[in-house]
C-alpha cells in the first residue's frame, strides 16, 4: 500500500498547489490513500466546508487538523458528519467530531502534542487507550501528529514504534530531513513541512511578520504570495504486517 500524506495546506495558494499538482503525482505513483492536513486551509487560519470540499473534490482522501480546527466555527456540524475530517484525539471526551478514521485497509489517526500548544490531553495515552479499545484495528495505521516541540514529536516516533505504520510530523511548516524508518519498522518524519507560498515566513506575508517582530505590536496576518511549494511524503507499507517498507519526500513548486 502506498500512502501520501501532504504537509500543511496554507490558504489559497496551497490549495491551489493541490489542485494542480495531485493528479499528476497520484497517476504518476499509484498513490492508493491520499491524506492532508487542511486545519489552515482557509485564509491561513482554521477549514470551511467549502475549502474542505474543494481538497476532497481534488483527490485528497481523510483531512487532518490540530490546534487551529475551530477557527471557523461553520466547520464544526461538519466534524460530526461522513465528511472525512479528523480533530486531534487527545481532546477531551464530548469534543465534537473524531480523532481517526478508517479507511479501506488503513487508519488514519489525528493527534496533537501539548508542549507549547495549550492544554489537551496526553497524546501518548490517547493513542495507548485507542488502540487497546478498538475491536477491529486495520494493519496500516497512519498517525499525524501535530505538535511544535521536535523532541515530542520523536518521543512520540520512538513510542509508537512496532504499534503503528507511521508517525508523520505536522504544524511547524518547515520540512525536515530525518525521513526514516525506525527500528521496529514504522516510518517517521519530524515535519512534512507545508504546502503554501515559497515567500513567505510559514506561510503568512513577510512584511506583516517582520512588522510584528520589529515593533512587538500586533498586525493582521494573510497569506503570502508568488510561487508555490508542495511538501508531502510518501509511505510504502506492507499489507499483511503493516510496517513500513519506505518513506520518501516530494517536494514541487509551482508557479
Amino acid at each position: 500500500m502506498l500512502i501520501m500524506a501532504i504537509g500543511d495546506i496554507i490558504g489559497k495558494p496551497g490549495r491551489w498547489a493541490v489542485s494542480k499538482l495531485l493528479p499528476d503525482l497520484q497517476q504518476q505513483y499509484g498513490v492508493d490513500l491520499i491524506i492532508a492536513n487542511a486545519e489552515n486551509a482557509a485564509g491561513g487560519l482554521g477549514l470551511t466546508p467549502i475549502t474542505a470540499k474543494e481538497l476532497l473534490s481534488a483527490g485528497i482522501d481523510v483531512l487532518t487538523s490540530g490546534n487551529h480546527i475551530w477557527a471557523k466555527r461553520e466547520i464544526i456540524p461538519y466534524l460530526d458528519s461522513e465528511m472525512p475530517i479528523l480533530r486531534p484525539l487527545n481532546y477531551p471526551p464530548g469534543v465534537p467530531g473524531r480523532g481517526y478514521i478508517v479507511n479501506s485497509q488503513a487508519m488514519v489517526v489525528n493527534l496533537m502534542g501539548r508542549t507549547f500548544m495549550g492544554e489537551i490531553d496526553c497524546p501518548f495515552q490517547a493513542m495507548d487507550k485507542l488502540l487497546a479499545e478498538l475491536e477491529y484495528k486495520p494493519p496500516v495505521i497512519i498517525v499525524d501528529f501535530h505538535a511544535e516541540a521536535t523532541s515530542e514529536k520523536m518521543a512520540l516516533g520512538r513510542y509508537l514504534d512496532g504499534r503503528v505504520s507511521a508517525v508523520l510530523g505536522t504544524h511547524t511548516h518547515v520540512g525536515t530531513i530525518d525521513a526514516q524508518v525506525l527500528a521496529q519498522g514504522s516510518a517517521y518524519v519530524t515535519d512534512i513541512g507545508m504546502t503554501g507560498p515559497v515567500d513567505s515566513v510559514i506561510g503568512d506575508d513577510t512584511g506583516a511578520v517582520l512588522r510584528r517582530f520589529l515593533t512587538g505590536m500586533p498586525h493582521r496576518l494573510s497569506v503570502g504570495k508568488g510561487k508555490t511549494m508542495f511538501n508531502a511524503v510518501l509511505v510504502r507499507v506492507a499489507d499483511d504486517s503493516g510496517w513500513a517498507i519506505s518513506i520518501d519526500r516530494i517536494y514541487r513548486e509551482v508557479e
